[in-house]
């Protein structure tokens, strides 16, 4: 098998089996550096998401895999460089039509690298279901309870149903504004 490609240092992808995405980046880099590949096979990443959770009102940074089952690795593919990256334990084969891999646009590979892991651009995710009860512990409704109703996690809001005066009001607060009951 030739592959034919203009030795170009490009990002490609490759599938591996889910959960096994650090162990393949591990195993790989021992190749790159044991077989002195390090002229072809130059970065492998396994893509990061820091997420913050909220549970019991306190909150956690926690990674997650952006694409699980998926590892990015810069190289130049040749015959030598697919065959290493192929063979590599836990690795099911390269993202592409056959047995030639497409490599990933500039614009894909800012995409996915360049995002960078800033905890303060990460998404909120909260311990709280629709229907569930909660306690407002801050703003104008401080102390109230409530029902939630929606959660929007683009804009980090909740919609509530706080009692008010006998009356039900639909009120919209912020994620770091309510505790689960």
């Amino acid at each position: 098998m030739s592959i034919d490609t203009a030795n170009e240092k490009r990002w490609y992808v490759i599938h591996t089996y889910s959960g096994y995405e650090n162990k393949v980046k591990a195993n790989l880099e021992r190749k790159v550096h044991s077989m002195g590949m390090e002229s072809e096979i130059f970065e492998i990443v396994v893509p990061l998401e820091d997420e913050i959770e909220k549970k019991n009102g306190k909150e956690k940074v926690v990674s997650h895999k952006v694409f699980p089952g998926y590892v990015l690795v810069e190289m130049i593919v040749s015959d030598r460089s697919w065959y290493v990256v192929r063979n590599t334990p836990g690795v099911t084969g390269f993202v592409g039509s056959g047995t030639k891999p497409i490599p990933l646009t500039d614009t894909e590979v800012k995409k996915i690298l360049g995002t960078g892991n800033d905890a303060a651009a990460a998404p909120v995710h909260i311990d709280v279901e629709v229907g569930e009860n909660v306690h407002i512990n801050s703003g104008a409704f401080e102390n109230f309870a409530a029902t939630v109703t929606e959660i929007d996690y683009n804009k980090s809001k909740v919609k509530v149903i706080v009692d008010m005066f006998g009356r039900e009001t639909t009120v919209e607060v912020g994620f770091d504004q309510i505790e689960k009951i």
